[in-house]
């Protein structure tokens, strides 16, 4: 890999002597996400929002993107959608043009602070533009499993800038301190990390001290072609979850290349991960790396529906990389087999259809092991290892604006990203690379999202899941980081639930008000029941500012 990262840093010098122009990205969890949704849907045959599955997503796409939803004259555009394409412009005045100017506000104070209402600091001149804001979070956490008050308290900064719209760069850090709900806090424990963030320190007995430390330089190697180098999360998917790649976990050392041409979009990803470790408290330690690559092909013919091809590898090597990997083209199978088949790879496809500009439905299938003469026997053997969602995204639901639902269903078999080296599982930082429930699963979520006016968000969620239970110390495929040759039966016998049938219930209900642009005044109210335990309520109530809202749904 450290060639990779010396390729990398030369290339970086190089290449704003290249480029035409680039674009940082969307962070995930931005209120932007909800908007894009709405709005790939209701222009349908979008070929540039067609390839929103691929997250964070391109400013620079986006923004071009609301000038044409703002200019078409058959679509049909609610008060508050009008309001979030403004807002969104206003987020994104890098890209917004001329007539942004109007959203600027008249009282800036020191020239450049405040000087509109989305930033804290702005710069906009012709071949320069930055951005400046503070990261905050404070919420108060009740859980009624424990008497002691829980809390969520993270402070930082977050910067981006486009140079003479040639070089784009972002850089995000926040110091955390946490006393999260007793039920995170015990899987905290037991995984030895934090979700999204990973490495922690004990904070005051019973919390988590941590930072978030994400940051990318972004340049075009030519007009089709965008690179990006860096430190962040990656999510690759239409559904709430992902199969092939999610964004609940820690970020990740990357490089990336996109291409995109006619209807075509291309994806490939070289990571840099940790794999899994126990934690040393009496000295630091370098952790052990693995790493792993991602292609990613989709084509949007017809317009209204796109189809797509995956894959990737996870592999390690002590003090080496496999350079065969590099190769940017598809088929990592074949560079696997040559180098004697050693690695965990997997392959799966992908589809979305945006229909009557009211609905979207997705499906994505991911394929680690998969024989059919097996799955004719029906007796449960371990090795058809493969995951199927499902999903659908509703509009203005019975005729009420800005009421949207989304249902989704996700089965996972028993042993699916598992492997014989646990170097080489789906794993990154003692988390799961995909669903953070791992596998030997059956999950149902449906989501209903209404916003009744443009500064209200209203959020109701109900997640289903029932999972199989690795019991007595034996590996029945729940867990992914164990060695797949450590099952508990020889070959047969492994059904969704195999051994013992858990199931799971989580629902949340969300209410912000966003008093200033993106600064959110909210609360939440969360259910949850495991197995036979007695059901855990928590509820939390604070303030969020630039940062995406802390999810508890696993």
């Amino acid at each position: 890999m450290q060639i990779i990262k010396t390729f990398s840093v030369a290339f970086i010098i190089v290449a704003p002597f290249l480029v035409k122009a680039q674009s940082a990205l969307i962070q995930q969890g931005s209120k932007e996400y909800l908007l894009l949704d709405r709005l790939e849907i209701k222009m349908q045959h979008d070929s540039i929002y067609n390839f929103s599955f691929i997250k964070p997503f391109n400013r620079k796409w986006w923004v071009d993107g609301l000038g044409r939803a703002s200019n078409h004259q058959q679509l049909s555009l609610s008060k508050v959608d009008r309001y979030n394409i403004s807002r969104s412009r206003l987020n994104n005045l890098e890209w917004s043009g001329d007539g942004s100017d109007q959203l600027l506000s008249r009282k800036a104070l020191f020239k450049n602070f405040f000087k509109d209402p989305a930033n804290f600091v702005g710069v906009r001149q012709k071949d320069f533009f930055l951005s400046l804001n503070p990261v905050l979070q404070l919420q108060a956490i009740r859980d009624d499993a424990t008497d002691e008050l829980l809390y969520q308290n993270t402070r930082g900064v977050v910067v981006r800038s486009l140079v003479a719209q040639k070089l784009a760069f972002m850089a995000y850090l926040t110091e955390n301190q946490e006393k999260p709900p007793v039920f995170v806090k015990e899987q905290n424990l037991r995984m030895r990390s934090v979700p999204g963030a990973g490495l922690y320190r004990k904070f005051k007995e019973t919390g988590f001290d941590y930072f978030d430390a994400r940051g990318a330089i972004y340049f075009n190697a030519a007009k089709f072609v965008d690179l990006s180098f860096g430190y962040d999360k990656f999510f690759l998917g239409n559904g709430y979850r992902s199969l092939f790649f999610g964004d609940h976990g820690a970020s990740h050392l990357f490089l990336n290349m996109n291409l995109r041409v006619w209807k075509l979009n291309y994806v490939s990803r070289v990571m840099e991960l940790t794999a899994q470790y126990t934690r040393n408290r009496d000295r630091d330690t370098l952790y052990p790396k693995k790493y792993a690559v991602v292609h990613h092909l989709s084509i949007n013919v017809p317009k209204w529906l796109t189809l797509g091809l995956f894959e990737s590898v996870v592999f390690g090597r002590p003090n080496q990389f496999e350079f065969n990997y590099l190769n940017p083209v598809m088929f990592l199978r074949g560079a696997e087999l040559s180098v004697g088949s050693p690695d965990n790879s997997f392959i799966g496809i992908d589809a979305k259809a945006n229909l009557a500009k009211r609905m979207q439905v997705y499906s994505q299938i991911f394929l680690d092991e998969f024989y059919t003469h097996y799955i004719r026997e029906r007796k449960g053997w371990w090795g058809n290892k493969w995951a199927f969602q499902a999903g659908m995204k509703y509009i203005d639901l019975l005729g009420v604006k800005n009421l949207d639902l989304q249902l989704e269903t996700n089965w996972i078999r028993p042993f699916t990203y598992s492997h014989f080296d646990t170097i080489a599982n789906y794993t990154h930082y003692n988390q799961a690379i995909a669903h953070p429930l791992q596998s030997n699963i059956k999950e149902y979520i449906g989501i209903l999202r209404y916003q009744p006016a443009p500064k209200w968000y209203l959020q109701a969620k109900l997640i289903q899941w029932q999972s199989g239970v690795d019991t007595a110390g034996k590996n029945f495929g729940n867990n992914i980081f164990l060695d797949n040759n450590t099952r508990a039966l020889p070959q047969n016998g492994y059904f969704f639930g195999t051994p013992v049938a858990r199931n799971n219930r989580h629902a949340n209900l969300w209410l912000a008000y966003e008093w200033k642009e993106n600064l959110f005044v909210e609360g939440n109210i969360n259910l949850r029941k495991t197995g036979n335990l007695p059901t855990n309520g928590f509820a939390s109530l604070g303030i969020r500012w630039n940062i995406q809202r802390r999810e508890y749904d696993y």
